[in-house]
């Protein structure tokens, strides 16, 4: 995959924030804070975003699933008629890799959780902190910088596939983490595609130097809060003094698969 050096420089600069969002998840999986109950949690956390996500540009900014949804309704009687056939076929897609995220992890929750615990109800999931704060920064780009920003939010999102790439990392280990790392697989790809979708075509969008020093700002604010997002997701695994190390650079950087992005986007 032939990138600019702009492109080069937004990977360089997040290697390391991704690198450390995967530390979280992996540091999380043979951690003393790990319990049965805080792996009901992050399942939980983890569904809410799949099911009500939203801060990446969707429809009206309505989440990653009811935003498609809502589109594919006020376009519905225009499909041929103005709007191409296609593109509501990619609507339809999209709601279907969105449905089946959050069902892969649903299914975890509902395996593991004892008898006396409910089974998940994606309508009473809610947000935490972190992640408010995470969604309110790339709603606030979006709105301030438009289509850059709007880039910045789908560039970051996923983190690099960390958390998917990370738990199936856990597949041979027995019970709970078997069913974890069937999960995540089933995610990985679709993510790392949706991912590429924040990279695909950067270089054709005749943004300055300027523009994209910004990006890489943009890029760096949200890279940062998704390790704090991710770290409370899987209950504080990870010391403050550890993620301010992150954030120094005292980290080795994730490795970007050029060769995969490329064959992907083939």
């Amino acid at each position: 995959m032939s990138v600019s050096a702009n492109v080069g420089r937004l990977v360089e600069l997040s290697a390391p924030l991704w690198a450390g969002e995967a530390e979280v998840v992996r540091t999380y999986w043979d951690s003393s804070v790990r319990t049965g109950d805080t792996d009901l949690l992050w399942l939980r956390r983890q569904c809410s975003k799949e099911f009500n996500g939203t801060g990446i540009g969707e429809y009206k900014n309505l989440g990653i699933f009811v935003g498609p949804l809502t589109e594919l309704r006020e376009i519905f009687h225009e499909i041929d008629a103005g709007i191409d056939r296609r593109y509501a076929a990619e609507l339809i897609e999209v709601l279907k890799d969105e449905f089946s995220h959050y069902m892969a992890f649903a299914d975890v929750y509902d395996a593991i959780r004892e008898a006396d615990v409910p089974p998940l109800d994606p309508h009473t999931l809610e947000s935490w902190d972190e992640d408010v704060e995470l969604t309110a920064l790339r709603h606030r780009h979006n709105a301030e910088h438009g289509a850059l920003g709007v880039r910045s939010s789908r560039f970051t999102e996923g983190g690099y596939c960390t958390l998917f790439r990370e738990g199936m990392r856990l597949k041979g280990r027995g019970g709970a983490e078997d069913l974890i790392a069937a999960a995540c697989a089933k995610v990985y790809d679709d993510e790392f595609g949706h991912m590429l979708e924040g990279i695909a075509g950067l270089d054709e969008e005749g943004w300055s130097d300027n523009e994209f020093r910004l990006m890489g700002k943009l890029v760096i604010a949200q890279l940062r809060l998704r390790i704090h997002m991710r770290n409370a997701e899987f209950s504080y695994p990870l010391t403050e003094k550890r993620i301010q190390a992150i954030f120094d650079g005292e980290i080795d950087p994730e490795t970007f698969d050029f060769q995969r992005a490329e064959e992907a986007l083939a």
